[in-house]
């Protein structure tokens, strides 16, 4: 064992015993003894010499299998992350290590196997080429001698055999990991390893391939053929590795790129040629294999292995169409390709059902047709003879083409099938479910692929669709449709004119499709149509939604209505909840028309209600509360004659719900919704407390928060009182408020929101209860680890308690929590931020005009609670009026601070006046100069409205909230229009505090003291503009 370097003297030395011993007791298959093993493994982990001892563990055969194993997997989940420590392994250890990780090619478990790939293809990205400079040369030595092996002998080696599988993957993952670099040491990397690498590669392909490209049915059940197939499939995702890093950066001129452009061409074409024979060859070798009967163990792993690598060429094609889908089409022979595999699609449904399966050994692997049609569809755009812009190809589809691709994909594709009936059968909600997914998955299901396949020929070459649609949709509504055979078919037109509805829309009268055909569909009783039905209601949704008709047809709502609530025969659970979904589509869009949606609006809310409690699935619920949510959301205030239907439904949903987070949210955003539509007519306290008090409790908060917080705001903002007369009240919910505003800083931001809406509706009220709590709660905010933005959300919040509420309810609670001491303190603070002092001056502000008197006792008890005199908190509070009056950009809010300080004036106190000469007189002839005020000549002067020449602007948006929707926003507006700063006229203010305090000072001869010392250009600029 190699000893630590003196450096790290202090790290302790692994006992290569005791790791031994701790490590095959966490392999143990007693739970005691990994237990008890499992915090010494911990330990061990961080001693000097364990990572290369538990690599020594896993290297010995000799060792019980799930000892090796747990030695590999501790290796792989803590060595990597510290490969490079000096402190756990030394040099010595680093190449024992890197030595030992070659001895693995013949092991016969995969587990270890998928460890060591994963370790090598880490240490490479750190080792290689300086620290290892031999590993490409060792991968390649096993690879090459046994690919001789397998080639040059009649039945082969299966050692050698393993040892070529192990040594191609443990390739293909070191490939892996440095495609993912993108520093240029790294990129450089890789284009040394593929100079190195791409031409033998594609040698030992083309080997392989030629032999793979002559099987016979016969030699499917031959061992040599399923390891030639392996074989060659590793060898290719090799290649495939190569090319995918390549194919991006071939553009570039710099980077030694271009050189490998020839062999990047090569190897394309050459996996065109080769697709079209492997596929060819797998069809046919499918074909005849169900032909002869039942085939044994080997003949279905060769068939495995041989769709396997049929399907690892599409995954290359379809990936360099991802990275650059332009370049894509002008490769040659990649639209020849692509082609080719619509032929393919073309061939499976001209067959009989059967041959296409989700399994590797149908003639026509699902898989492999859903690879076709997404490179299909994603070329289309490229070959359209009408786009505009972008370099042409020469590929564009006839007419005919596209009109069998059509109909092609309306008749096999489109189509429900068996399976999805069955499904629908067996659990329609989860069925339902499904189908509302697929806008995620349709690259993994032939049905929605099928569709997208359609919308994009719609796109590209609607003036070939778009006909040939019209003229089937006059064909097929002018036909009866009776039997499944029928319904199915219609289902599928009725799909494909959904999808394309954009493209219809000119040719498709819809209002008459609904009046004359739809709508006695819709009432059909015929056992089979559900089918239709569920059909109808998606597609009246998908065709309002994508704004193709207006939502104000009457008709639109008495099919969508009837499908919602008929529960006679030929309708199910499926029509219903779909039903649901396209409600909330066609009412959530722009041209929603509630005039006309009024009258059916209660049957909408029962049956949404009806159906939440009716359904199985969360899921379901989910969906269905928020299409009740929508239509609340847009009937605003028509909602009101039905919100004690919803609100006394709620409580059964909420508690059914249990622990179903998803659902209980969308609950409370129901109930948010229609607290907002309702505004101050609702009565809903005996709903809402106990939710917002469930939602923020314990263990639940994690989950619910933001839409309890929501609910709470909204609630708050639109009632017109916090007491509710025989019910709970949203006063006893202000303790909870005070609580979060103490303790939880994630939602400080949001409960000051709350808190501040709540003094709006009745300041008095909250702080006759919990004046002391509430500052106590602001003062730990503001003293904690609060950031910025909600420090000033609380110093706003706190200025406009001082003016919705008498000091007698604040004053004595704002010192004994120590708020103004705290204030003080922020502006002794040298390091304190610019804007938030200003809110600090603000507020000061605030205080002194809402009382005076009670500015002086805070600053007198709180001179004695920080043992200062008075003249040191005069000293700080007013250094900072003048420092931070340049801050002010607001002239609100310099006439703000100019009220603020003419009131501490009027105190007569000397260490105010003593600032009168300088400070104060220079920050009242600014404020004079820019603030220009005028009252109009009348009788009463006073009650003549004031003229703010300085405000024409509105207060910025920021001063409203957020509650413009609200009944709070009458509140704040009329708050703001008697704010003393917009009422009182600032040279009249001022001129009455000089007068009050001259009286309060002594009289005239100690006022003068103080005037005496002005400027006297200063002193008659102030006296122009006071008389003025």
């Amino acid at each position: 064992m190699a000893k630590p370097s003196r450096l790290e003297h202090v790290t302790k030395v692994v006992d290569p015993q005791e790791l031994y011993r701790v490590i095959s007791q966490a392999s143990s298959q007693n739970p005691a003894e990994v237990r008890a093993s499992s915090k010494r493994v911990e330990e061990l982990l961080d001693y000097f010499g364990t990572f290369d001892g538990l690599h020594e563990i896993a290297a010995t055969r000799s060792v019980p299998l799930p000892v090796r194993k747990q030695s590999i997997i501790q290796f792989k989940n803590k060595a990597l992350n510290h490969w490079r420590s000096r402190k756990l392994l030394s040099d010595e250890q680093r190449v024992r290590i890197r030595s030992r990780c070659m001895t693995f090619f013949d092991e016969e478990d995969d587990t270890i196997v998928e460890c060591n790939e994963v370790i090598v293809a880490k240490i490479a990205r750190q080792d290689y080429p300086t620290h290892w400079p031999s590993l490409l040369a060792d991968i390649m030595d096993v690879i090459r001698t046994n690919l001789e092996v397998l080639c040059g002998t009649p039945n082969g080696d299966p050692r050698s055999t393993l040892a070529l599988r192990r040594g191609l993957a443990l390739l293909n993952s070191v490939l892996k990991e440095f495609s993912g670099v993108k520093l240029l040491a790294g990129v450089k990397t890789m284009v040394h390893i593929i100079d190195q690498l791409h031409e033998v590669m594609f040698a030992y392909y083309s080997k392989l391939s030629s032999m793979i490209s002559a099987l016979v049915p016969l030699a499917l059940s031959d061992q040599r053929t399923a390891d030639n197939l392996i074989v060659a499939h590793f060898i290719y995702k090799c290649l495939v590795k190569m090319a995918l890093w390549l194919w991006p950066r071939l553009a570039q001129p710099d980077g030694g790129f271009a050189k490998l452009e020839p062999w990047f061409l090569q190897l394309f074409q050459s996996s065109t040629g080769q697709l079209k024979i492997l596929s060819e060859l797998r069809i046919n070798l499918v074909l005849a294999l169900r032909a002869s009967g039942p085939s044994d163990r080997l003949t279905l792993l060769s068939v495995d292995r041989l769709t396997r690598h049929v399907r690892v060429f599409g995954k290359f094609f379809r990936r360099l169409q991802q990275l650059k889908p332009d370049k894509f089409v002008q490769l040659p022979t990649g639209n020849e390709i692509v082609l080719y595999y619509w032929d393919r699609v073309v061939q499976a449904t001209n067959g009989p059902p059967e041959l296409i399966q989700d399994a590797p050994t149908a003639v026509f692997p699902v898989r492999f047709l859903l690879q076709a049609m997404v490179l299909f569809k994603e070329n289309l755009s490229r070959w359209t003879p009408f786009r505009k812009g972008g370099p042409k190809t020469e590929t564009t589809l006839s007419q005919e083409f596209v009109e069998d691709a059509v109909r092609l994909l309306v008749t096999r594709f489109i189509p429900l099938n068996l399976a999805d009936l069955e499904g629908w059968m067996s659990d329609p909600e989860e069925w339902v479910n499904l189908e509302d997914k697929e806008n995620d998955q349709w690259e993994y299901e032939l049905r929605p692929c099928g569709e997208r396949v359609l919308m994009t020929l719609s796109s590209q070459y609607k003036v070939y669709v778009t006909p040939l649609l019209e003229t089937t949709f006059k064909q097929i509504i002018a036909q009866p449709t009776i039997d499944s055979a029928s319904v199915i078919q219609k289902e599928a037109l009725y799909c494909a004119i959904g999808r394309c509805a954009t493209h219809l829309q000119e040719v498709i009268p819809f209002s008459q499709w609904l009046q004359h055909n739809l709508l006695a569909e819709a009432r059909e009783t015929n056992q089979y149509y559900p089918i239709i039905k569920r059909r109808i209601a998606w597609l009246i949704g998908k065709w309002i939604s994508d704004m193709c008709s207006p939502a104000n047809d009457p008709n639109v709502w008495d099919i969508l209505l009837h499908l919602l609530r008929d529960r006679g025969p030929g309708t199910d659970s499926v029509v219903r909840l779909t039903a649901a979904t396209a409600l909330r589509e066609c009412v959530d869009t722009v041209h929603f028309d509630i005039d006309v949606f009024a009258p059916y609006l209660p049957t909408a809310v029962t049956e949404l209600l009806k159906l939440m409690g009716e359904a199985d699935t969360m899921e379901a619920k989910q969906r269905l509360a928020k299409s009740l949510n929508v239509v609340i959301e847009r009937a605003g205030p028509r909602i009101i004659p039905h919100a004690q239907m919803i609100s006394e439904g709620v409580p059964q949903l909420w508690t059914a719900a249990g622990e179903e987070w998803l659902f209980k949210a969308q609950l409370l955003v129901v109930v948010t919704s229609l607290v907002s539509a309702m505004k101050e007519q609702s009565s809903l306290n005996s709903l809402i407390v106990p939710l917002v008090q469930e939602g923020l409790s314990q263990g639940v908060a994690i989950n619910l928060d933001e839409d309890a917080l929501n609910l709470w705001l909204a609630a708050v903002r639109n009632s017109s009182s916090l007491g509710y007369a025989g019910g709970p009240g949203l006063i006893d919910l202000v303790p909870l408020a005070v609580s979060l505003l103490s303790d939880n800083l994630d939602l400080l931001g949001k409960i000051v929101s709350i808190v501040e809406s709540c003094l709006f509706v009745d300041a008095p009220a909250v702080l006759q209860s919990f004046a002391q709590p509430l500052m106590n709660a602001f003062v730990k905010a503001l003293t904690g680890q609060a950031i910025m933005t909600n420090q000033k959300d609380i110093l706003v919040c706190l200025q406009f308690l001082t003016q919705l509420a008498p000091a007698t309810l604040w004053g004595q609670a704002m010192h004994f929590a120590g708020l103004f001491s705290h204030v003080v303190e922020l502006l002794n603070h040298d390091e304190s931020s610019p804007s938030l002092l200003t809110e600090c001056i603000y507020l000061l502000a605030r205080i002194a005009l809402a009382d005076r008197q009670m500015f002086l006792q805070l600053v007198s008890a709180t001179a004695e609670t920080m043992n200062l005199s008075e003249a040191k908190i005069w000293e700080a509070v007013l250094d900072h009026w003048w420092r931070q009056f340049d801050h002010m950009s607001e002239p609100r809010h310099r006439k703000l601070a100019a009220l603020g300080i003419a009131s501490l004036v009027s105190t007569g106190r000397p260490e105010v006046l003593d600032r009168l000469p300088n400070e104060i007189f220079n920050l009242w002839t600014d404020v004079f100069f820019e603030v220009k005020e005028s009252r109009s000549l009348a009788e009463n002067e006073d009650a003549s409205p004031l003229t703010l020449h300085w405000d024409l602007d509105q207060v910025p948006q920021s001063y409203y909230a957020g509650s413009e929707t609200s009944v709070e926003f009458d509140r704040r507006k009329t708050f703001l229009d008697n704010d003393p700063v917009r009422i009182t006229q600032l040279t009249n203010y001022v001129a009455a505090a000089l007068q009050e305090a001259e009286r309060n000072c002594g009289g005239i001869h100690v006022f003068n003291q103080y005037i005496n010392k002005t400027d006297p250009t200063l002193l008659k600029q102030l006296q122009n503009e006071l008389q003025t």
